[in-house]
């Protein structure tokens, strides 16, 4: 019987014991040597959808930057790697971007999204010279305007568009519809540009706009970029503006489940970059440097997640619960919209399936299933579930919830794990509890 690794990082193999390897690494002996819940990346992985996603773009556009999106995860080994293969980072929060500056990431290929940003969050954006703003709305636009002027600084800004396109994704990721609270919509773009282009403390250099995530098709990126590129005809015929940067968000598809395939890189790559020149040409627009945001599909199939089984609890003719030391504390996912999983029994991988279960996490809400309908081999406590595709969105959204501690990172490379992020420890839930 052949395993089915489809899914999982590109290291990923059955090794001399049956059991699943990542990186060199056996993953039922990283479980035992830092625990369970436990994520672990791979390396190679990381570093090569780096490089697939600049190739794929640069040889086709090759004025192209390739910007991380740090909310899908971010920590400072994280960081570092993206500096290593020099990519840029998008952050949303101050958070972020002080993790960016604490990995000593250059702060200068740092673009700062978010539809809510505070004063001191532009504050520290204007004092670490954060290489572009983007702007969302127009209460942002002023308040930049006379912060950077007290400041005495102009700093480069997009603006954050919403194009009213919708991506044929989950209601709860469409980011640019008009029902958005992200951005301005089209309906009043023209103003906002105008306005932005006449403010004496900003430099307008570009617009922006993300549609959504898992994002399955190109069409909805084709109509957005037509929309966009529309649009910057008209300023640059009515004030003169020109447009330098066009950022196109993100929202590329992954592969979660065998029976839902995602697009190549090569095919978002063929057809956005196809249709900014062709565009640009119908609109006699020089063509502008092209800003591409991935963050799910750089570090979603570069994750596994790895938990213990507990419980087993059969009802017959109803289902059989499998429950792990995990779940919606470190992955909400499945409980917020729905989110599919597989998989493996990373100490099982040679044996075959024994029938249909559940794997439920620890905590205490009915809607904490990780994985609703999957075949495994007979279980038994103590066992290692492996899920696969759970780079993203995972930790950064992991929580507390009945007390739990959040999980260790691992990075694997060549048969070694190195902690890239410790577990917490019952002295973390209360260091910050005053009495």
């Amino acid at each position: 019987m052949i395993a089915d690794l489809s899914l999982f990082p590109l290291t990923a193999e059955v090794n001399s014991r049956g059991h699943l390897a990542i990186g060199g690494c056996d993953a039922t002996e990283l479980a035992a040597e830092f625990a369970t819940p436990l994520y672990v990346f791979d390396e190679l992985s990381l570093r090569s959808k780096c490089a697939e996603f600049k190739t794929e773009f640069a040889k086709l556009y090759p004025d192209t930057m390739v910007i991380y999106a740090a909310k899908a995860f971010i920590n400072t080994a994280l960081a570092r790697l993206f500096n290593e293969e020099r990519v840029g980072l998008d952050v949303v929060s101050a958070g972020e971007l002080y993790i960016a500056r604490e990995a000593g990431f250059p702060l200068d290929k740092v673009y700062f999204h978010g539809n809510n940003k505070s004063a001191e969050e532009l504050k520290l954006a204007l004092e670490w010279e954060v290489g572009r703003v983007v702007v969302d709305n127009l209460y942002e636009l002023e308040m930049l305007d006379r912060l950077a002027g007290e400041w005495g600084v102009k700093p480069n800004i997009l603006l954050r568009l919403s194009p009213g396109v919708d991506p044929h994704t989950h209601k709860y990721i469409a980011t640019g519809v008009i029902d958005s609270k992200f951005g301005f919509p089209m309906t009043g773009a023209g103003e906002a540009v105008a306005r932005a282009a006449s403010v004496a403390n900003l430099n307008l250099i570009g617009l922006h706009f993300h549609i959504g995530s898992l994002i399955p098709e190109v069409g909805p990126y084709e109509l957005a970029i037509e929309r966009v590129l529309d649009l910057s005809a008209g300023m640059k015929k009515k004030h003169g503006f020109e447009l330098k940067e066009l950022d196109i968000g993100g929202g590329f598809a992954v592969q979660y489940t065998r029976d839902a395939p995602a697009p190549p890189v090569a095919t978002y790559a063929q057809a956005i970059t196809a249709r900014i020149v062709s565009k640009c040409r119908e609109l006699g627009l020089a063509p502008p440097r092209l800003i591409i945001e991935p963050g799910r599909a750089m570090v979603g199939q570069a994750g596994v997640a790895l938990y213990r089984v507990g419980v087993i609890k059969e009802i017959p003719g109803v289902r059989c619960y499998v429950s792990v030391d995990g779940g919606m504390g470190d992955n909400i996912r499945p409980a917020l919209y729905g989110a599919k999983y597989e998989a493996v029994v990373a100490n099982k991988m040679n044996e075959k399936d024994a029938g249909e279960v559940a794997i439920a996490g620890k905590f205490c809400e009915s809607g904490d299933i990780l994985v609703k309908d999957v075949n495994l081999p007979r279980l038994t406590a103590g066992d290692i579930i492996a899920i696969p595709v759970s780079g993203a969105y995972c930790l950064p959204m992991a929580s507390n919830y009945n007390a739990s501690l959040r999980p260790a990172v691992v990075m694997v490379k060549d048969g070694k794990g190195r902690l890239i992020q410790r577990r917490e420890t019952f002295a973390d839930l209360t260091r910050c509890h005053l009495t």
